[in-house]
């Protein structure tokens, strides 16, 4: 099911009404009340949607403000016209009198005849021909030597950015048990958007805020330094404690969702932020597309305040509940930013040592994201380790492992020890024994730091995140600005 507007519109069978989204509005219209609910607020309206033969039918007269269209009824010539009022609009003035034909072939039906001096609409072009409208709203062709003064009636709507440049986002993590670091007084060189731990779900599936006083303070301090706040969201808690059914329960709810929605919406205005970070991990495979129908559902109600949303996802390849419940290529046409969470190649539950970062790793997961997922550059942020691990395999040859931050790297691994580097991962590695077992560590530093932030630069990627603020050496946030020309 889709329209020209809208590739996402959605028959909610639960509720019995077609859910359709389009830049800034979301709206559902019903089968049999003429009412239509957008971006929360319910009106009344002269027309419901109808069914027919298995096709579904909107009233389109109804939905002027939901596609931001402009309907003409030419009736001397019984078309009516639909036009996009945020498509760019040129028109042409033609030089001669002349046949407008249904196609590019000479003896083509003509389809309207325009005079010289006529305005027409001019919906595409080549060197040999134009595609054209007239003002009895037939579509045809004409050679396109016999256009001139071409001008733009309309330019096409431009969504400005909220950053200007490239992102540089550092998540500001503490958990519901602490509160809000206190950063008053302190700066972070070259950063332009934090994100703070500020809301979850708990294990029963409620939205929870954990802002309090001190994150008040927080927002503060990142607005007074210029800093865009985009909380994160996250669903860890009601996945770990709750299991994969209570996020499952909500994404495959329209009712939960949009409830869900509200408190986000209503959660943004109340402590004025500039977006939101939606952390969502370990969801069932088979919700991955009702995930999607969240984030489809969130964007216009959150585009529609100014608002930015980012979505954290995992590589493109992994096991079910960690990789294959995103359709990366959906949320990154539809969220501002997809946040490419590049770390944990081999993690905690990983049976053998390993990098937690490779750069071989990071850039074919990247490549995936661009070309299988067709995804566009401008839209990914490429988040970065400020971590590592320390790998530990005894005598019995049992694997086991620690993080490591970086900066405590110095004050866990012995002095003088030498630091050998990987040209495929792009890493220092060492290696040495402590009590009678093997110590493995890939470092995260300035060295393999340069080349993953190479990968945003060569292909032209939004920006960069880093996991997670307070893990870093104090020099890192130079070093990031000046490789990111910020």
């Amino acid at each position: 099911m889709a329209n020209f507007f809208d590739k996402y519109i959605y028959d909610e069978e639960d509720t019995k009404q077609i859910i359709t989204t389009y830049d800034k509005k979301i709206a559902a219209i019903g089968f049999e009340k003429n009412s239509i609910t957008i971006n929360g607020s319910t009106k009344n309206i002269y027309a419901h949607a109808i069914k027919r033969e298995n096709e579904e039918y909107l009233p389109i007269s109804e939905m002027l403000d939901v596609y931001d269209i402009e309907i003409q009824n030419i009736e001397n010539s019984n078309v009516i016209t639909i036009d996009s009022l945020d498509r760019e609009q040129k028109r042409a003035i033609v030089s001669s009198n002349l046949p407008v034909k249904a196609n590019t072939n000479i003896v083509a039906k003509t389809v309207d005849r325009i005079k010289k001096g006529d305005s027409v609409i001019v919906v595409s072009s080549d060197k040999k021909y134009a595609k054209v409208r007239t003002e009895n709203g037939k579509i045809g062709y004409v050679k396109a030597d016999k256009l001139e003064n071409e001008y733009i009636v309309r330019e096409k709507m431009e969504t400005e950015k909220q950053i200007d440049g490239k992102v540089n986002l550092t998540w500001d993590y503490y958990s519901k048990y602490a509160s809000a670091p206190d950063r008053k007084g302190t700066t972070i060189e070259g950063i332009n958007v934090v994100s703070p731990a500020f809301f979850y779900l708990d294990d029963k599936g409620n939205f929870k805020e954990n802002i309090g006083n001190k994150g008040q303070a927080y927002i503060e301090w990142a607005h007074s330094n210029g800093y865009k706040i985009w909380p994160m969201f996250s669903n860890a808690e009601a996945a770990t404690n709750g299991g994969l059914s209570v996020t499952s329960g909500i994404m495959n709810s329209y009712e939960k969702r949009q409830q869900l929605i509200e408190n986000v919406v209503n959660a943004c205005v109340k402590y004025k932020l500039d977006g939101i970070n939606i952390d969502f991990e370990n969801m069932k495979k088979e919700d991955k597309d009702m995930f999607s129908r969240f984030i489809i559902e969130l964007t216009p109600r959150l585009k529609e305040m100014g608002l930015v949303i980012s979505v954290d996802v995992t590589a493109p390849d992994g096991g079910e509940t960690w990789s294959l419940c995103f359709d990366r290529n959906v949320i990154g046409h539809v969220a501002d930013y997809i946040v490419f969470m590049a770390y944990d190649q081999y993690g905690v539950s990983s049976t053998k040592p390993g990098t937690t970062a490779g750069y071989d790793w990071v850039k074919l997961s990247l490549n995936k994201f661009l070309q299988t997922e067709a995804i566009e550059p401008d839209k990914i942020i490429l988040a970065v380790p400020f971590y590592t691990r320390v790998w530990t395999t005894d005598k019995e040859g049992k694997t086991s492992s620690n993080t490591l931050t970086m900066k405590n790297v110095d004050k866990v691994l012995p002095e003088g020890i030498e630091r050998k580097w990987d040209d495929n991962l792009k890493q220092n590695y060492v290696e040495y024994t402590e009590n009678n077992n093997k110590k493995q560590v890939w470092l995260e530093d300035k060295d393999s730091l340069k080349h993953k932030i190479s990968l945003i630069t060569e292909n032209n990627l939004a920006g960069i995140g880093s996991w997670q603020k307070g893990m870093e050496t104090d020099d890192i946030w130079e070093f990031i600005k000046n490789e990111l020309k910020l």
